[in-house]
């Protein structure tokens, strides 16, 4: 059994960050069992507490970021990195600025300061994630893979693919995460621009502090200025990032990722689906379920029953900006007996009705809402892609465009699998429970 671990003594460390450059201090404290990793901004009134997990990731380019509110710590993924190198489980970092300071471009100043502090075993298990089964996201040409595996270990196999690029080409490096290998052989790849990226970074304010000789930039010769200091530098670093990324996770990950010219945005989408697994299942072992609302408590925000309730649970909910629920479609219901007799066929505006229904219990999660139905105002873009038949299992998902005081507007799917069998824009108005 692996027990937690966190960092025996406080450790500092100081510089500027990658894109914006101005001074920052991160303060490492020790944590208790189970805290996980928390990020603390303590440069901005009433110190924000940011945990390291997927729902805090900030939507930024060519990087990781986390926000909570309008309150964001830059470029964390260095940081991350070697925290699940080292197998620290709970750890309380502190921020005195926006961005985490980038020595070098590289995590390795982040694992020299962290085995400074020393890291030492709790007495509660470790929390890991094992991958047991497959799962994939993928944009334009990109792709990235969580597969199961045999190795109780986290496996990478990266195929960076810059084939046109005569200083870079095509690298291809399997990796096996252990402490060991990583603060030798990873944790020193830094960060990497094409000349023509870091001239455009640079015409836009960011990473004005730095020049060739303090980051990785390559022309068609190779390094400007600089060397590297692997051969394959690149694909490793880009492996570096991969792993920091996954600690947006949670917990840690055990499996194989294969990835090919995966980016922080794609990695961001599978840290998101590894997060949701993740969710489900301390939810299946805690309750014997996955839903986040189960039939029961759904009844008692709907006021809809039998044979017009169209959502058997809920599975994921995002604040007030995104649901996901199921609809389950037997043979024994009710509108089969008519639509259609020996060709059995789900009733299209039944589908948008269960999208409906989801967006009622999505809008009911805001407090101020409780005690308040949506009531359907209009449907608009409303598309029937797919029938949808006996042993169809309904993904419903409504995702929030506005959402005021009195009224809201959704956008709603429904999936089969991964085919959308119907869609649609709702608007809805929100009224007392007692006025219907």
């Amino acid at each position: 059994m692996k027990l937690q671990k966190t960092i025996k003594d406080e450790v500092k460390l100081a510089g500027k960050g990658l894109f914006g450059g101005q001074d920052a201090t991160v303060t490492f404290r020790p944590s208790p069992e189970d805290a996980g990793i928390v990020f603390v901004r303590t440069d901005v009134a009433n110190a924000v507490r940011i945990p390291a997990i997927a729902p805090s990731i900030a939507e930024r380019s060519r990087r990781t970021s986390i926000k909570k509110g309008d309150i964001s710590i830059e470029t964390v993924e260095h940081c991350l990195a070697a925290v699940r190198a080292l197998e620290i489980d709970n750890l309380t970092i502190e921020v005195d600025g926006p961005e985490l300071p980038s020595p070098d471009c590289s995590s390795a100043e982040y694992v020299k300061v962290l085995k400074a502090a020393g890291v030492v075993e709790q007495k509660t298990s470790r929390k890991e994630f094992i991958i047991h089964k497959a799962i994939s996201v993928s944009a334009a040409d990109a792709t990235i893979y969580a597969l199961p595996d045999t190795d109780s270990d986290l496996n990478i196999t990266y195929d960076l693919d810059y084939g046109a690029h005569p200083a870079i080409g095509r690298q291809v490096f399997s990796y096996r995460l252990t402490p060991e290998s990583f603060e030798t052989g990873m944790a020193p790849a830094r960060t990497f621009l094409l000349e023509p990226e870091a001239r455009e970074f640079q015409a836009r304010g960011l990473g004005t502090h730095l020049g060739p000789s303090e980051i990785l930039v390559i022309d068609s010769e190779g390094p400007v200025k600089n060397a590297y200091r692997f051969p394959n530098e690149c694909v490793r670093h880009k492996i570096v990032d991969l792993i920091g990324d996954l600690m947006l996770v949670g917990r840690p990950v055990l499996g194989r990722i294969v990835a090919y010219k995966s980016g922080h945005a794609l990695n961001q989408q599978l840290v998101r689906k590894l997060y949701e697994a993740v969710q489900q299942q301390e939810r299946m072992d805690r309750f014997g379920t996955d839903a986040i609302l189960d039939i029961r408590r759904i009844q008692k925000i709907l006021p809809h029953r039998y044979p017009f309730l169209l959502v058997d649970k809920i599975i994921e909910v995002e604040g007030d900006a995104r649901i996901k629920g199921v609809k389950n479609v037997t043979f024994n219901e009710q509108f089969f007996q008519g639509h259609f007799p020996g060709t059995p066929v789900m009733p299209g505006v039944l589908i948008v009705e269960a999208m409906a229904q989801v967006s009622g219990l999505l809008f009911a999660q805001r407090l101020e809402h409780t005690g308040k139905l949506a009531m359907l105002l209009s449907m608009d873009n409303v598309k029937l892609r797919k029938p949808v038949v006996p042993g169809d299992q309904l993904i419903l998902i409504a995702e929030t465009v506005r959402l005021r005081r009195r009224t809201a507007h959704c956008r709603c799917y429904a999936m089969v699998g991964d085919i959308v069998a119907a869609e649609a824009e709702i608007k809805f108005i929100l009224v007392d429970d007692e006025n219907v």
